[in-house]
């Protein structure tokens, strides 16, 4: 492993990432030395090339662990050395409470990769404080780091984090894709099941259009009959182009895969 160490700083980025490669493989099978090198990566970031450290950091889950908390957060606050979306990702994987405020100031990053992996590892760490600055960010102007403050905030959920999706849905501002907000309130579908019923009689026909997909998304056999009079009766249209009908249409047919693949998930565990 100690070959592995010297090439991970050889002027040749081939060897360097052959010698990343070797080392994640090890890591991956279960080799103590090679975690420890991958370790020593991230502790000692600093020294490494910029590729090595984020390559590194992509396989955390083999070798991470508690250890490792210090150096992340320093890198996390690295602005010079450029890796803060992938500490930020590392941060999230370890679940590391600590690096919420700084995972909370990354939300304003100028970067848009940055600040979308600062809302999933908020998300992963589910901090509380994190509820408000997250729905902030549900104005992003990029979709995608919208879309991962929303799912943030459904892994926090938390009556608060719950309040402010909602009220991003039934908003006249809401955006015309707002297929990442009907998601996240699926997510925690013991939690928004109820209201997401009474959703789908709302005025504007758009809140019941993402309302009948979140219930698809949701799997709850409960929500078979209102889904399936809804594709028959309600053929509001909506910004897209589309239907109400249409969208409960689609529901349906995501609530009928999820119970079938519950079905045989069930099956497979009866028989093994």
């Amino acid at each position: 492993m100690r070959n592995e160490f010297r090439e991970l700083t050889d002027p040749d980025p081939e060897v360097r990432l052959e010698a990343l490669r070797a080392l994640v493989t090890g890591a991956e099978k279960g080799d103590v030395a090679a975690k420890q090198v991958l370790r020593e990566i991230v502790t000692g970031y600093p020294d490494f090339d910029p590729e090595i450290y984020s390559r590194a950091l992509n396989f955390l889950a083999f070798f991470g662990d508690e250890s490792l908390a210090e150096a992340l957060l320093a890198a996390l606050a690295d602005e010079e050395y450029g890796c803060q979306r992938w500490a930020a990702a590392g941060c999230g994987v370890l679940r590391l409470q600590a690096a919420a405020p700084l995972l909370i100031d990354l939300l304003s990053h100028p970067d848009a990769l940055t600040r979308e992996s600062a809302c999933e590892a908020l998300g992963e760490i589910r901090d509380p404080t994190a509820v408000t600055p997250l729905a902030q960010v549900l104005d992003d102007p990029a979709e995608h780091v919208r879309a991962a403050a929303a799912y943030a905030l459904a892994e926090v959920g938390d009556d608060e984090a719950m309040e402010h999706l909602w009220a991003a849905l039934e908003s006249p501002r809401r955006p015309v894709r707002a297929g990442y907000l009907s998601a996240a309130l699926a997510r925690p579908a013991s939690k928004t099941f109820d209201r997401l019923i009474q959703a789908t009689a709302h005025d504007d026909p758009e809140v019941r259009f993402w309302a009948a997909r979140a219930l698809g998304a949701t799997g709850d056999e409960r929500a078979e009959q209102l889904l399936t009079r809804l594709a028959v009766e309600d053929h509001a249209t909506v910004r897209t182009g589309g239907h109400v009908s249409t969208a409960a249409k689609k529901a349906l047919k995501t609530l009928r895969n999820i119970r079938e693949h519950q079905r045989k998930a069930r099956a497979g565990e009866q028989t093994a």
